[in-house]
């Protein structure tokens, strides 16, 4: 139950469906978990899918206590990983010692990106938003004045979980300059 409360955690994506609202962590999780199956090809190296989504599934867990923050906002940053970790310890720690154990390494695995199936689940993560701003003529990037140097910056580690979907986001990203989705400068 306690994971219920992920659907009232907002993220700043406006859903491409409903542009009125905007998306929920519980609604970021299925379409960033039916991603990773239909995408899991895309991987740069051989992953573990099932490993993938186990990650997907609780990476953003910790923000039921620890709240969704906008990459874009600097300032909101500022001791994300502190707060992330307080939460980890409430949340994990609610769990029996063996699944605490696992799904705490599964998350501290996604944030590190440093496996093959972190890395893509990683990818993916900055993808998924990517297309619901693009697919929202802009959402939040318009909405919050974002900039495409931003965009790039904060997204070209998509190329190190799959370099074709990196390409796919830039071609993306440059036809969202072209059509005014994302401020060029």
């Amino acid at each position: 139950m306690e994971a219920d409360k992920l659907k009232t955690v907002l993220r700043r994506n406006r859903v491409v469906s409903d542009p009125t609202r905007r998306e929920n962590d519980a609604e970021h999780i299925y379409h960033f978990a039916l991603m990773v199956l239909v995408l899991g090809e895309y991987a740069n190296s051989a992953i573990d899918v099932l490993r993938v989504l186990k990650m997907v599934l609780i990476h953003d867990i910790v923000e039921i206590d620890a709240g969704d923050v906008f990459i874009y906002d600097a300032a909101a940053n500022v001791g994300k990983r502190g707060r992330e970790e307080q939460a980890a310890n409430r949340l994990f720690g609610l769990l029996p010692d063996d699944q605490q154990r696992e799904m705490r390494a599964l998350w501290e695995e996604f944030e590190a990106e440093e496996t093959p199936e972190a890395r893509f689940a990683a990818a993916l993560d900055r993808l998924q938003p990517l297309l619901c701003n693009y697919h929202a003529g802009g959402g939040a990037w318009k909405e919050y004045g974002v900039h495409a140097p931003q965009v790039f910056e904060r997204n070209h580690k998509i190329a190190r979980g799959s370099e074709p979907l990196w390409a796919y986001a830039k071609a993306m990203l440059d036809d969202a300059v072209a059509r005014g989705y994302l401020a060029k400068e």
